[in-house]
Formats: C-alpha cells, structure tokens, sequence
C-alpha cells in the first residue's frame, strides 16, 4: 500500500519524522518496506497481510496513526446534495448473478465538464505511483485510494438502454477493456453489461466503448461488492490485474461502497461540475451495520500476554479502533460489536491480538511469564515423525517438492490409472497447472537434477498430499491422501527390505505381501501392489526406460508409494512387554517344486494358514531353475519355524509338517522336490 505523507496527515495530525512514524506502523504490525521523497511529498509503502483490506487505502493508515498516536481521526463527511430528479428515472440496475454480486450502487451526475485535474489531485495521485487521465477518472482512483473501496464511471450517453445488468458472461463474448486489448470471456466471469452487451468485467477493468472523454456530459458511478473468488478467477484467466481487482479479492467493507459513492460524487460536483440526481438506484442486499459480537474477558489479557494491561486501556484503544461496547461486566469482561471493515476480528484472541499491537509488543519482557499447556502430537504426526527417521536411518534423504507439475511431468507415473488431472490457473507459470496426482514425477525430477551436479544415485523421499479427486463427496483422505514416497538405485528385493522395515517401526506385527502391478510404467514382472494387513497401501517397483529415458536419467531406478493413512491404520507406537522365548525353536527345510505362475507370497500365505498355532515364521531360503527342474516349473526353497512355551515333540513338528505339505499339493500342486 503506498501512501502520501501530505495526504495521510488531512486525516490526522502527525508531527512526527516519517521514519519515526513508519517504525512504529511497522510494530503494530505494517511492515514498512521502503519510503522516497516525491517532489514536495514523501511515498510509504507498507507491506498489508491479506486480512487487513481496510489499510489498503488511506482512512485505514489514517486510523491505525490516530489509536498509536491518541489523536482524533478526521473523515470527509460524503454529504453529496442531490437534485429534485431522482436517479431511477434515468438508469436502472439489476443483479442476475447475486451469487457474485451483492450489492450495487448507481449514482448519476449530469452536466459534468470532463477535463484536467487540479494540481493538488495531480500531486496526490504522483505520489502513489498513479498517472492522471481527466479529472473525473483521477477522482475515482483518488477514492479508491482513500477509502480503498473500488469505483468505475461510465459515460451514461454510450450504455444501451441506460441500463446496468450485472451478470455472468456468456459464451462467446469479449470485450475490449479501457487498455484496448480485447478480452474473450468465460460464462464464470461476473460482467457489467447493458441492455445487449458487456461493458466491463466486474472488480477488474472498465470497457473502451464506455470509458469517459472530454465529450461526456453524464457520468454513471458504480459502486458495489463482488465475490472475491470470481474476481480472483477472473483477473487469474485472463492475466489482468488491477488496484481494484487486487481490492476485491480481499473481502471489503461491506458498508464501503454507500460511502465510497458519495464521496466520489462530493468530489466530482466540486471539480468538475454538474447537478446530482437524487436517491441512488440500489441493487443487491443491504450489508448489515455491525460485524462479529466478541466477548474480551479481562484475565485472558494476563493469561495470553504475559503482562498485565488495565482493562480501562483495553477498551480504550479497542474503542479507538472502531468496536463498540455493547456490555461489560465490571472488570469481568466486556462485549463488543466489530465494526464492518474487520472481519478478522471474531475470536477472543483477535481481541488480544489488538490490545497488545497497540499497547506495543515492546512491553512485553523477554522473561515474561507466559503458562503453557504440554500437549500431545497427532498420530499423524507421530507416524510420519517415525517414518522419517526409518528412512532417514535407511540412507535416504528427505525432498520438499512443489505441488504443482507439469502435464508431462504427471504422466511418468500413473498407478491409479488415467484420471483427469486437477488444474489451476497460474499465470506466473502456465505450464506448471496440474496438481499431482503422484510425489514420484517431482522425486525423479529432482534425481535428475542431482545427478547433472554430480551427486549421481540420489536417494530421495518425501511426505505430502497428493491430489486425486475434487469431489466434494468424497473424503478428504481418499480425495487428497497423504503418501509417503520414495526413488533409489536399489535393487527391487533392497526396496521391498525399506518398505517392510516401515512397517515394522510401526508394527512390530505388521505383514506386507506384494501382488502383480499393472501400473504401466513398471519394468515387466518388477512392479507390486504393496498390501499391508491385507489392506492396499501403495506400489513398489523398478520404473521402465522409457520412463527414466525422458529425464535422462542415467542409472534405473526403483520407486515406491504409500499411503501414510494406512499405515496409521495399523499403527501401533506403544511397544508392549513380551517374554522372550524360553524354548529353542525347531527348524525345517522344504523344497517345492511349483508351477512358474505361482508367487511366493501365495506359497507363504497358504504355509502360514496350514502351519497351525506352532508355526512360528517362514522364510524364503531361495529358488531354482534348471536341468533338474521340469521347464515351466521353479522351485522354492522354505524354511519353517515352529515353538511353543514348551520342548516340542518331533511327532508334533511332523504332523504341522503334513499339514503344510498337504495344504500345498492340495492347492498349488506343489511337489517335494527329491
């Protein structure tokens, strides 16, 4: 927000250095981010956050200088006088959109002399970086950097039917705005259109075949409140942006445009001439006079601060800030109304908040004693904490990568099969638009980009949201799931290793089994579906080179995905006492001879079931092809455990032993191998 020193001081009497000044703006919080002499005038620019539109003009400065400074705030009056001809009578306004247009004045002064500014308006106007057009446009701009509130004034003469019609573009439609570029718009767009065309894209810019010349004899001044999300769709699309367009995409006052109105029309009469007609045409829905109702309780000052602040000081300066008393329990409490123009403020602690930027933070002592309240983190953060240090101790090193992607990029991996990729409008960088549907595109990105500094064989991870659906019946954690993902140069047996050993530090009981994948972009017979306790919860797999090929990558490249909600599922971080065994377990080997088909986690699955509550482990001891195995078959060699709180007979071993054998010649045809 830039704003003139002479201009600022009209409201309230500063007589202080400008650097003084913007010090102390800057510690209640307005950043100061530089000032410059202009002729006669000095230039502030301060940084406003997002939730502070009623600074982005100069009564708001003026405000916030006149509590600091405990000096009286002095507002223009916006008492416009009118003519006996009612303004109805020669315009009329409607609203087809009321979803992106609440309300909307139309005031109409006829027998205006358009022509140059005053040098003073001039001067003002310089100093905030704002060029002079005539003196009614200058005024326009000049209110809006008065008030903050945005305005546009339309030739009456040149509007079709003398009418306003605010509604949605249709297709098809442009319109060739007052930079005279030509614009084609949208049907989400909000337009100010008259009887058979449009004549401005709301909140952004005015169109050229209504914009005022030295002819123009009757102006029709528009104030109103559009949506801040269409505006900020509108002005995104189509790469336009403007003072009023940066205004509306902050929620303004919705008070604001009544007097925004008047004052620009008390200016205009005394500038540039002309009779008022009487009573604006009004369109929309009245804005109501009050905002939030919030109760201060006067021990939270202490409790949250630290310090105390007398509670005759905490009403004065909220009272100083526009909020009005509405009841007060003696030094108990007190309740206010907010003033239209904040509504940041609706919560106690924004109360607090208030209290202190003024009281100044500098009084608080760094030793201050403030309680705090020992608190416990999520799950969610627990289990992504122990992710991170499984990993991290696996040799991998954690990436923070950008949620947006190229469509290119979100392409090289698609493990959920073809879905219609999310998009936004980026105007910065167009060709990044796609939210991502996988972490793994922005993982080998960046193993790219390490290995053409040299660090070849980048192990990477990260934990992030990915983003599926925007279907707003769906849950959150289905529609933007939280994945932990992960890329080596490690072998798929070493990757499918990390994976269980995450799962593992989660549950020590935990059982991940691996399925075929028919994710497209696996080397043939090298990509798994990840199942944890018979739950899907992600791929695993070495990545094709026709993928790793469009990077340029030069080694292969494993990769894995999971799904951190799973693993929370199945969570279980409290590590619980268990005896340690007493009896030595007893070990058998066997050998199977199996069809080429079968997978080692059918075989186990099969083993486990058949094994009966002596069963302790199974574990793969290796495979075979060869001359004396028949062609189309492998063998799998398998190591069973079996243990009980007791010494185990051999007759007991034995008949587990029969079980198992059974249950897979039954089931997998499998044979002992001699």
């Amino acid at each position: 927000m830039l704003v003139s020193w002479n201009w600022l001081k009209e409201y309230v009497s500063l007589d202080v250095p400008v650097a003084e000044f913007a010090d102390r703006l800057t510690m209640a919080g307005l950043n100061l981010e530089e000032f410059h002499a202009v002729g006669s005038d000095t230039c502030i620019d301060f940084e406003v956050t997002s939730n502070r539109p009623d600074c982005l003009g100069h009564l708001g400065i003026a405000r916030e200088a006149a509590v600091l400074y405990q000096k009286p705030l002095k507002v223009p009056a916006a008492s416009p006088k009118g003519a006996a001809t009612k303004t109805a009578s020669v315009t009329s306004v409607s609203i087809e959109c009321p979803d992106l247009c609440s309300q909307y004045y139309a005031r109409v002064i006829r027998g205006v002399k358009v022509g140059p500014s005053p040098a003073w308006l001039v001067d003002r106007l310089k100093t905030v970086g704002i060029g002079t057009i005539n003196n009614i446009v200058d005024i326009t701009n000049y209110v809006l950097m008065e008030c903050g509130q945005p305005l546009h004034a339309f030739d009456l003469q040149t509007l079709h039917g003398h009418k306003i019609v605010v509604r949605r573009a249709r297709a098809g439609e442009k319109l060739q705005a007052i930079d005279h570029k030509e614009y084609a718009l949208t049907p989400e767009m909000c337009i100010i259109a008259d009887a058979d065309r449009p004549v401005a894209i709301a909140g952004v810019m005015g169109g050229a075949e209504t914009e005022l010349t030295f002819t123009t004899k009757a102006v029709l001044i528009e104030a109103a409140l559009f949506s801040p999300l269409a505006i900020r769709n509108a002005s995104r699309k189509l790469k336009l942006r403007s003072d009023s367009s940066y205004r509306f995409e902050r929620a303004l006052d919705p008070q604001g445009p009544d007097w925004a109105s008047r004052r620009c029309c008390e200016l205009i009469l005394e500038i540039a001439g002309g009779e008022l007609l009487d009573e604006p045409v009004f369109a929309g829905v009245k804005a109501p006079s009050t905002g939030e109702v919030v109760t201060l309780r006067f021990p939270q000052l202490k409790r949250i601060l630290g310090i105390d602040v007398l509670p005759a000081d905490a009403v004065r300066i909220l009272e100083a800030l526009g909020l009005k008393v509405r009841q007060r329990d003696g030094d108990r409490s007190v309740t206010f109304e907010a003033p239209t123009n904040r509504r940041d403020l609706s919560r106690e602690v924004d109360l607090i908040e208030e209290v202190i930027r003024i009281h100044g933070y500098d009084k608080i002592p760094s030793d201050a004693n403030v309680p705090l309240c020992a608190s416990m983190k999520r799950l969610e953060d627990r289990v992504g904490d122990r992710v991170r240090e499984t990993l991290t101790a696996a040799g991998f090193f954690e990436a923070l990568t950008v949620s947006l992607v190229s469509e290119f990029e979100r392409t090289l991996f698609t493990p959920r099969g073809s879905l219609p990729p999310l998009t936004i409008e980026h105007s910065d960088f167009p060709e990044f638009s796609r939210l991502r549907q996988s972490l793994i595109p922005s993982l080998l990105v960046s193993r790219r980009e390490n290995e053409r500094h040299g660090q070849f064989d980048a192990q990477l991870f990260e934990l992030a949201r990915v983003y599926v659906s925007a279907d707003k019946s769906i849950a959150e954690a289905q529609a933007e799931p939280r994945m932990v993902s992960f890329v080596s140069g490690r072998s798929f047996q070493e990757l499918k290793g990390v994976v269980e050993q995450v799962a593992l530090r989660m549950n020590p009981n935990a059982r991940v089994q691996v399925r075929p994948s028919e994710c497209p972009q696996f080397v043939a017979g090298r990509g798994a579906e990840v199942i944890l306790n018979d739950q899907p919860w992600g791929w695993l797999g070495e990545l094709d080179r026709a993928v790793t090929g469009q990077l340029d990558l030069r080694d292969a490249v494993t990769v894995a995905e999971l799904d951190l909600r799973v693993l929370e599922q199945h969570a279980d971080l409290v590590p619980k006492f268990r005896e340690l065994p007493t009896q030595q377990a007893s070990a058998r080997d066997l050998n199977f001879v199996l069809d080429e088909q079968v997978t080692w986690a059918a075989i186990e699955e099969i083993v486990r079931k058949a094994g009966g509550p002596l069963l302790e482990s199974v574990s793969f001891g290796g495979q075979y092809r060869g001359k004396q195995i028949p062609e189309g078959k492998k063998s799998y060699l398998l190591t069973l455990a079996y243990r009980a709180d007791r010494t185990l007979t051999s007759e007991e071993v034995e008949e587990a032993q029969k079980a198992v054998i059974a249950a897979c010649a039954s089931q997998l045809s499998a044979t002992l191998r001699a």
